[in-house]
């Protein structure tokens, strides 16, 4: 029988036996994912999730400084800020003040509140302002923020000739995260569609097109339980939704596409001599298993990320092996089941794209593609090389930035009036906190060196504006804090000034007189930088390990040290090429209005990690693929420039299909508000691309060609030793599943 041939000399592998049996029992696995996906759901709502606190994000100095004084019970906390100025004219005093006693009544009794300032006016008597502490973790205020947002919504209905609105961590933050979920929404939108008539064009079949799709959705939602769960292990950063959406539209996607394509595959070419259940067991034992190496291949690249030791990447890893280990389930199990029991009818295809899918048309197109590479493999390599190097020069100069207040989108209500704020009060526009503890000093001596450092920095230009700096006092007098502000955005080059200024001198000097002390500074400014440290810190560690990774799985799955090796330096190049082009849009103002953002001069910190470790999973998931075809081709007695050939042609039309996929699904990320997210579509759309077009169109048929049967080395594919028995009614491109002797 087909199902037994599969299994080689010994029995079949177990990626064949779960296939047969599913596609035997197709409703006992059809209905066992169903529950597998609403059991994680339920478990994913019951668990409710861990969000991550401050304390998760802290690094560096900035980092020490929130320790020492959350260890003092000095914790910095969310402040909202109340703004009253004049609707039109010259700001009534009188009116104003009324308003803003107004604002201090009601805040102070509600109980997310800790404490409420006292007003202060602008320095040209045109605003007022009265900063309201809230109770609790700064992280969460976001969530607790509302019943604030109502009084000030209050204070202006009293008083319609003001403008009363509010501002801060919170206010800002839920704005922020109202603007993310509707641009997810929006994503999710724009992909749905798109995704599915790309596959309504690839295969012709409405219910072909359906199903990878409707695996995808439902593997996203069986992600997203596991995730809440996965949670407690590694607090979510508030990332974690949006990367497994992506990636499990992306991933998900493709896993079924090559998965229903092969299986399509088997059966056209056997002219109808095999079952469904045959076909389904020879798309198993060849892409089923190109599914599983490549999928654990993205687990593991990954999994890099944790190495980081970085709670937003710590989210992002989670969440992606989360959901590449669901979509991996999905095409294994409840695939086959769908496939049998959709049978025939998968492959009923709408009229007027019957021509357009003919096999031999679409294969003289990838010959004459790939003509050039196997006609003259050396000036191909050549040339690909050189547009591949010059569009990863740009990456050379790569700034690294962490966004925030002044980069986010102005569409947030809560961020105008921060604009607002930080004109009619100059200091509040970039915060720098100073925390100093010492068990051998008294309170009037940690007061002392705090008041001390207020008025040296008072007389610098670089802090011009802080009369009254705000110091505060642990209950044990043996732990001090002090806010300064500087009258420059956190981005500018004045900020930066400022932070050297008392890292370097004005705090040292400042706490020398006092025995033990132990101080640091944070603030806007420290975050960011401290934060880029960090990152910049861990990036040779994670690329080393992907790197290895990389090369290791690429040599496991195609049993070649020299395509390992060279698929490693592709994936490198391919990376490069994204990075190269991701700096000449984002960190230039020319493409500003094209793709609808304002550039800051430099890429979110973020964002490079996370690219290379995707960007190095996804090329080993193209690159299984399509060479996993090349070396069924040498088994079968091809020449190596044979087996290119046709091992690129019958797999280009699947791989550029779920190029243009995963393409489509990062470009939708585009249209996000979020600068990061921007700039994280636009890069992974631009390496796929070029993974799928240069190099596995070009660059590798190239190299191959030119080293020929040295390509797979250790390993001798071609048949120069005896096969297991070969499937009944496989066709010419099947490989049979046995291990290289």
């Amino acid at each position: 029988m087909a199902g037994e041939g599969m299994a080689g000399v010994r029995k079949r592998a177990l990626i064949v036996r779960v296939a047969g049996w599913s596609a035997g029992n197709p409703w006992k696995a059809i209905i066992g994912w169903i529950l597998f996906v609403v059991l994680c759901v339920m478990a994913g709502s019951f668990a409710g999730g861990k969000d991550a606190t401050s304390a998760d994000f802290r690094v560096g100095e900035a980092g020490r400084m929130e320790q020492i004084a959350d260890d003092g019970g000095l914790a910095p906390a969310a402040i909202e800020k109340v703004l009253i100025t004049a609707r039109s004219g010259s700001l009534d005093r009188a009116a104003a003040d009324r308003a803003a006693a107004d604002v201090s009544a009601r805040m102070r009794v509600l109980p997310e509140v800790s404490s409420v300032a006292e007003p202060v006016v602008s320095p040209n008597g045109q605003a007022v302002m009265v900063k309201v502490t809230m109770k609790g973790d700064q992280r969460y205020a976001s969530q607790f923020v509302e019943p604030l947002q109502a009084q000030t919504a209050e204070v202006q209905k009293a008083n319609p000739d003001l403008v009363v609105e509010e501002t801060g961590k919170g206010s800002t933050g839920k704005g922020l995260s109202d603007q993310r979920s509707a641009d997810l929404a929006l994503s999710e939108g724009i992909t749905l569609p798109i995704t599915l008539l790309i596959l309504f064009i690839v295969f012709g079949s409405l219910l072909a097109a359906g199903v990878p799709v409707l695996l995808a959705i439902t593997s996203i939602a069986g992600a997203s339980g596991l995730y809440g769960l996965a949670s407690y292990l590694f607090p979510d950063a508030g990332v974690g939704s949006q990367v497994i959406v992506m990636m499990g539209m992306a991933v998900g996607v493709d896993y079924a596409l090559f998965y229903l394509k092969r299986e399509r595959e088997e059966r056209e070419a056997s002219g109808g001599r095999i079952s469904t259940t045959a076909a389904i067991e020879l798309a198993a034992a060849t892409s089923g298993r190109a599914i599983v190496m490549s999928g654990l291949a993205v687990i593991l690249s990954t999994a890099c990320l944790f190495l980081a030791d970085d709670v937003i990447f710590s989210s992002l890893a989670a969440g992606t092996i989360i959901v590449i280990a669901v979509a991996v389930v999905s095409s294994l199990t409840v695939l086959p089941a769908l496939l049998a029991k959709l049978g025939n009818r998968v492959d009923k295809q709408v009229r007027f794209l019957r021509r357009r899918s003919d096999a031999g048309a679409q294969g003289r197109l990838w010959e004459k593609l790939l003509r050039p590479a196997m006609r003259k493999p050396g000036l191909t390599l050549l040339v690909s090389l050189l547009f591949m190097l010059l569009l990863s020069l740009p990456a050379l100069g790569l700034k690294l930035g962490v966004p925030g207040n002044d980069t986010y989108s102005r569409s947030v209500p809560a961020l105008q009036v921060a604009d607002r704020v930080s004109e009619a009060f100059p200091t509040e526009r970039a915060n720098n906190a100073i925390a100093v503890r010492s068990a051998s000093a008294s309170s009037a001596d940690i007061r002392t060196a705090l008041e001390s450092l207020a008025d040296k920095a008072s007389a610098d230009p670089l802090f011009a504006g802080n009369d009254n700096p705000e110091i505060k006092l642990s209950a044990d007098g043996h732990t001090g804090t002090l806010d300064l502000g500087t009258p420059n955005k956190v981005s500018s080059p004045e900020a930066a000034q400022a932070l050297d200024r008392l890292r370097a001198d004005l705090v040292p000097q400042a706490f020398a007189g006092l025995p033990g002390a132990e101080y640091a500074v944070s603030g806007d400014v420290a975050q960011n930088r401290d934060y880029v440290t960090h990152q910049n810190g861990k990036l040779p560690l994670v690329l080393g390990f992907v790197l290895l990774v990389t090369f290791l799985m690429t040599a496991i799955a195609l049993r070649s040290l020299v395509i390992a090796f060279i698929g490693t330096l592709l994936t490198v190049l391919s990376a490069a090429g994204a990075f190269g082009a991701l700096v000449l849009v984002f960190q230039g103002t020319w493409a500003e209005g094209l793709l609808g953002f304002s550039s800051v001069g430099f890429i979110g910190s973020r964002v490079p990690l996370f690219l290379v470790v995707i960007l190095f999973g996804l090329s080993i998931d193209y690159q299984i693929f399509v060479v996993s075809r090349i070396r069924e081709a040498v088994q079968q007695g091809a020449s190596t420039r044979e087996a290119v050939t046709r091992g690129i042609v019958t797999s280009a039309s699947v791989v550029t299909s779920a190029a243009v996929v995963m393409v489509s699904v990062f470009v939708a990320f585009m249209f996000l508000h979020l600068l990061e997210m921007k700039q994280t579509g636009f890069a992974l759309a631009v390496g796929v691309l070029l993974d799928a077009v240069i190099v596995r169109i070009l660059i590798l048929p190239a190299i191959l060609a030119l080293l020929g049967r040295s390509s797979w080395w250790p390993s001798r594919p071609w048949p120069s030793v005896t096969s297991g028995p070969r499937p009944s009614g496989a066709t010419d491109q099947t490989v049979v599943n046995q291990p290289i002797r």
